[in-house]
């Protein structure tokens, strides 16, 4: 097991010993979580790194050994349970990018419902870096990211429904965020 799952090194670790074999979702990933870097700023020190941290694994429940119910926030969350990842690393990886409204669409609310949901700078923060990054790394803003999203999944899709749904809390998230780095010295 990689050490320090809560650190950007470990995670990245991590990440890499399960994505890359997925191609664009690695490509992903490693976009996120640069781009997770990029808005660092907008959260307190003490959190940057699970940040980081948080963007390289938000996306590790894609992988096929790691599928149980096929829902990735979640059974992302559950490995890195069984690894002993700090709770709030678990919690954010199962809760990124509106992870809730998929959980509703898919009858999973219960399950996902176990690891509790913080509403912070830096789930905003992971939000934000998720939903300003395309598939395969590409810089989006919000909505050419949300829009991308839309094109690829079927309208009726659980996906698609959901982030229909979760459009006006993501672009909170987005714009907060956003907001938080406009604030800082430059």
């Amino acid at each position: 097991m990689p050490s320090g799952l809560d650190t950007p090194q470990g995670a990245a670790e991590l990440a890499e010993s399960l994505l890359p074999p997925l191609g664009n979702r690695w490509l992903h990933t490693q976009a996120v979580a640069a781009r997770a870097g990029e808005v660092a700023p907008a959260v307190s020190k003490e959190d940057r790194d699970l940040l980081v941290a948080a963007a390289w694994l938000h996306d590790i429940g894609y992988a096929p050994e790691l599928r149980d119910t096929g829902f990735h926030p979640l059974d992302g969350a559950r490995y890195l349970e069984t690894l002993g990842a700090p709770s709030r690393l678990v919690r954010l990886v199962a809760h990124h990018s509106g992870a809730v409204y998929e959980a509703e669409q898919r009858d999973l609310s219960a399950e996902l419902a176990v690891y509790e949901r913080e509403d912070s700078p830096v789930l905003d923060a992971l939000i934000c870096a998720d939903m300003t990054t395309g598939p395969a790394g590409q810089s989006f803003d919000f909505d050419q990211r949300i829009d991308e999203i839309l094109k690829r999944y079927e309208p009726g899709s659980e996906v698609h429904n959901a982030i229909s749904k979760a459009r006006p809390y993501l672009g909170g998230a987005v714009e907060r965020t956003l907001a938080r780095l406009s604030d800082q010295p430059r």
